[in-house]
């Protein structure tokens, strides 16, 4: 018996490799640098995501199977890859003065960080690609591990560390769950191919028990990684608790990875028992609309607003899957890309009030900021608003084209959702804009002489803003294609379109 090796085509892999040489060369660089650790490391990873980006854009249109079909190489994983690029890449000039990166006492760690951020990356890339369960699986780890490190890469706050320690424990009982249903579909289908499983689903395994728990585990598993309640409890808590840099990179990136996932899974080896997983995933849908938003009514801390908020928006993408149909499938890569935008300019603004007040990501941190930072209010307000779905934003045009799915998709009580929803989430993304606007700027109390326990309890002012072109610029152009593609959203729209079509023999 002789082993005959798959056939390797470079050109399709040529994003995963930029990637992997990145990770190789930044992390040599890393230990050969001491001063210049910052810069020579950040210039490194930069240029890795910006080769990868290129590959990808030249391999747009290409559609081909990979090392023996276990990845596939077209347009919807392609997209969730720039997605993913496209936030380390913002990311990363996020980090500089991070305390993650640069801890006080600490030699700099910018190597292990934005390593992790890379490793990370080439996980989402891959689990994109990803139509076999073995190679399915190990992405999905690639992405997680280093996501778990990172969140407790703040060694000397507690929160950091227990959100870490959190994120460790549930993403591992994700993971597991996870396994369970990838064995039970592997049970009942005899292969691991995701077309040998249609094709075997499709031939009468379609009421197998075996399948149709795994279907339930695999489900469940996911979502747990995406956040989609009732199995959410664990985001408001580590979006808090972890450096703002990765948690802004985490809740945009693991969603557009983990949704293409979702797509390839449900609409391509599950798509014979449609009927068997599309009410589940609508009852899910409509949950984490409820949760998300009824959750985040009542939170000061930004960053656990904008983790209710994500549990909120998992709930409309989510919509696009239950849709099951090519509307659905381009309506989701439509939003992914606007979440990406209107998400990044939000967590640019929370950076920099982070490092500019004693309030940290409290919502006091922004009140009056539109007098005081007008460059920081307008990104912020333009981010709150096209989240909340108004008119003129691409989060506008983006639930515009989910209802649509789900109407075209005769599934009109999820579109009723998505409206409901929109409605009570401007209770507090307009709380938001109203502290930029409409309340004056928070001084921290004086301390009394003799020391009160509330003016021991204020923490001291930081003397210097934060002016840092690397992160106002990407705030601006992030909150400046929200609003025009909420204009001129055929770009976008188009694009959307090329990803969803690369399905068009599963939907």
């Amino acid at each position: 018996m002789t082993f005959t090796a798959p056939h390797i085509d470079y050109a399709g892999l040529s994003p995963v490799i930029a990637l992997t040489a990145g990770i190789v060369v930044a992390l040599v660089g890393g230990v050969l640098t001491d001063r210049h650790q910052r810069l020579v490391v950040s210039a490194i990873s930069l240029a890795a995501l910006a080769a990868a980006a290129g590959l990808c854009i030249w391999q747009w249109g290409n559609r081909e199977d990979l090392v023996a079909g276990a990845l596939r190489l077209d347009e919807l994983g392609l997209s969730a890859t720039l997605i993913a690029i496209f936030s380390a890449a913002v990311c990363i000039p996020l980090s500089w003065r991070d305390p993650a990166a640069a801890p006080e006492g600490y030699a700099p760690r910018h190597t292990e960080f934005q390593v992790l951020l890379l490793s990370s990356v080439l996980g989402m890339t891959l689990l994109a690609q990803a139509q076999n369960l073995i190679a399915f699986f190990v992405a999905l780890e690639l992405l997680s591990v280093p996501l778990y490190v990172l969140c407790g890469s703040a060694l000397r706050r507690e929160r950091s560390l227990e959100s870490g320690l959190k994120y460790l424990i549930v993403g591992s009982l994700g993971s597991a769950t996870l396994l369970y249903g990838l064995a039970m579909i592997y049970g009942a289908a005899g292969s691991t191919d995701f077309g040998s499983i249609n094709q075997a689903l499709a031939n009468g395994n379609a009421t197998d028990s075996l399948a149709l728990m795994g279907v339930a585990l695999i489900g469940t598993g996911l979502a747990f990684k995406i956040s989609i309640a009732p199995f959410h409890q664990w985001t408001p808590d580590v979006y808090e608790g972890a450096p703002t840099p990765v948690t802004a990179f985490m809740a945009v990136a693991t969603k557009a990875a983990a949704f293409v996932a979702l797509v390839r899974m449900f609409d391509v080896a599950l798509g014979p028992i449609t009927d068997n997983w599309q009410p589940a995933l609508s009852v899910l849908a409509i949950i984490s609309i409820a949760v998300g938003n009824i959750g985040a009514l009542g939170q000061d801390s930004l960053k656990r607003l904008l983790g209710y908020s994500g549990i909120a928006q998992a709930g409309y993408m989510l919509v696009g899957v239950a849709a099951a149909s090519a509307i659905g499938v381009n309506a989701l890569i439509f939003y992914l890309a606007a979440y990406a935008l209107m998400n990044l300019a939000a967590f640019a603004v929370i950076v920099v009030r982070e490092r500019d007040t004693p309030w940290g990501d409290d919502i006091k941190s922004v009140q009056g900021l539109g007098r005081e930072r007008p460059e920081l209010a307008w990104p912020l307000t333009i981010s709150m608003l096209a989240l909340a779905g108004l008119p003129a934003t691409a989060g506008f045009m983006g639930k515009l084209y989910l209802i649509e799915a789900a109407v075209d998709a005769s599934h009109t009580y999820l579109g009723v959702a998505i409206a409901i929803g929109t409605m009570i989430s401007l209770a507090y993304y307009l709380r938001v804009v109203a502290a930029v606007w409409m309340r004056p700027t928070v001084e921290p109390a004086p301390a009394m002489a003799g020391g009160s326990p509330e003016a021991d309890a204020e923490p001291a002012p930081v003397p210097r803003p934060t002016r840092c072109l690397a992160i106002l610029v990407p705030a601006a152009i992030c909150a400046a294609a929200t609003v025009f593609f909420g204009v001129i959203p055929s770009p976008l729209v188009d694009w959307a379109n090329h990803a969803g079509a690369s399905l068009g023999q599963f939907i």
